[in-house]
């Protein structure tokens, strides 16, 4: 979810510094390098092309560009990238750094505007729960509401929408929480909405991110009055100091109500939490890879809850990291499984194709593809675009099926920054080109046609 957009001065410039070096990094002598474009599983072979958007598409023989649905009026500005997805229903929410919009994809062949909420700031990472809309706010701003500016830079937390009438979403309040809200995790129960935030920091003379920053906080929404939200608790979720050199706190943590565990991506650290009390999650398991991970940027539990996939966001979402200098451990993800209660690793995965030098390309985000008896994920990769893959054997997953544009033909960020699979199709929510949608026809995953869902959050995983 792209460090490099949250601008915090000297932490920034150093977080980048030092993410360049890492992407320079030569590979080590027992790091297989990237794989060539042959060894993408049942889809290596034959790759399909069309014209879409500003740039070329590529497929793989089993996937299919459905639809897209370009940025419009003041959310196609240089700037104003599309960020994260959320569903429910017949639609999509879609994250704007100029705020938010909600397509009917009734018909996913042919998504329909139902309505776009100017409310700038980034990123606008988006969640739904029955009527409530929440975004996630990472920028300070001089007030809470969405005509605020960035004069005296004295807020940033939670925005919070009522969305029972989709043609008009209404701004309904807002919570202000410590160094912003990167991302943030919905654990519902009967009558309250917790919300975990994560968030980058501190910041050096913040009055939005005070020292120290070694925790997350936790939002309490009651649902009959959502105007009364608050942080009500923030808890150290670090048994041991935090391993980084660049911000503290967590990037993002997935949970599993059901199953009461979450998995924290916390920069430097993966963090396994009992979550029986959402209010105070217990850590189970703190650990580490610092040989291959820099940024611990996001986790998905698989549906039995038996394994975990961590992604490493190698370069903050701005390096060519997918190219052949980058050993295929790094900027990947990490596939572990959850052995009595204990997280051990078991292999790395990174996709298959090696980009080209200017294209921006690394771990992000993905979610399961619900064929039951498998382990398969669709996940972004900014410019490496949208990848398919199977870690039913964790030690060894491999790429069945992609989508990805040419490289970006005006430079500079660009791609996917959210690929998720919703109820027979594949949304990705890329950067610049808007909302595309997918469909995979392949014996693996045409199981998960069958499986349909009222609603889907990724952070806030539910069996199938």
């Amino acid at each position: 979810m792209l460090i490099f957009a949250k601008l915090r001065g000297a932490v920034l410039c150093a977080a980048l510094l030092l993410a360049s070096a890492c992407a320079a990094e030569p590979p080590s002598a027992g790091d297989p390098g990237p794989a060539s474009s042959q060894e993408s599983g049942t889809a290596s072979g034959t790759a399909s092309g069309t014209a879409s958007g500003t740039g070329e598409v590529l497929t793989s023989a089993n996937v299919k560009h459905v639809a897209n649905v370009p940025r419009s009026g003041p959310f196609a500005g240089d700037d104003n990238f599309n960020t994260d997805l959320a569903f429910q229903g017949d639609y999509v929410f879609v994250g704007n750094f100029a705020g938010f919009t909600i397509y009917d994809i009734s018909d996913p062949a042919k998504p329909k505007t139902v309505s776009q909420v100017s409310c700038p700031a980034q990123q606008n990472d988006v969640s739904v729960h029955g009527d409530l809309l929440i975004l996630s706010i990472d920028e300070p701003r001089d007030g809470e509401g969405c005509d605020s500016g960035e004069n005296s830079r004295d807020w940033e937390g939670l925005r919070l929408f009522d969305i029972s009438d989709k043609k008009s979403p209404r701004y309904v309040g807002a919570v202000r929480t410590d160094c912003g809200s990167h991302t943030h995790t919905m654990v519902p129960t009967d009558d309250k909405l917790y919300v975990y935030v994560s968030s980058p920091g501190p910041e050096p003379d913040s009055r939005t991110c005070p020292a120290p920053h070694q925790n997350i906080q936790i939002v309490e929404i009651p649902l009959d009055d959502p105007r009364s939200a608050k942080v009500v608790a923030q808890p150290n979720i670090f048994p041991q100091q935090q391993n980084t050199q660049m911000f503290a706190g967590c990037h993002d943590i997935t949970a599993y109500p059901e199953k009461k565990l979450a998995a924290a991506a916390c920069f430097g650290d993966g963090v396994l939490l009992d979550i029986s009390d959402p209010v105070s999650p217990r850590v189970i398991q703190q650990i580490r890879d610092t040989e291959n991970f820099q940024i611990w940027h996001s986790a998905t539990f698989n549906n039995d809850a038996t394994k975990v996939v961590f992604g490493d966001e190698l370069g903050g979402g701005s390096q060519a990291t997918c190219d052949a200098g980058t050993p295929r451990t790094k900027g990947a993800d990490a596939v572990y499984d959850l052995v009595n209660g204990k997280l051990e690793r078991r292999g790395y995965f990174k996709i298959p194709r090696n980009q080209e030098k200017d294209e921006n390309c690394v771990a992000h985000n993905g979610s399961l593809i619900p064929v039951k008896g498998r382990d398969v994920m669709v996940q972004s990769w900014y410019q490496g675009g949208v990848s398919i893959w199977d870690f039913t054997d964790s030690a060894a997953p491999k790429e069945i099926g992609f989508f990805e544009r040419r490289p970006y033909p005006e430079g500079g960020i660009a791609g996917s920054w959210s690929a998720y699979y919703y109820n027979g199709y594949i949304y990705s929510s890329d950067m610049r080109e808007g909302l595309d949608v997918l469909r995979i026809d392949d014996p693996i995953t045409d199981p998960a046609k069958q499986v349909k869902m009222a609603d889907f959050n990724v952070q806030t995983q539910k069996s199938y």
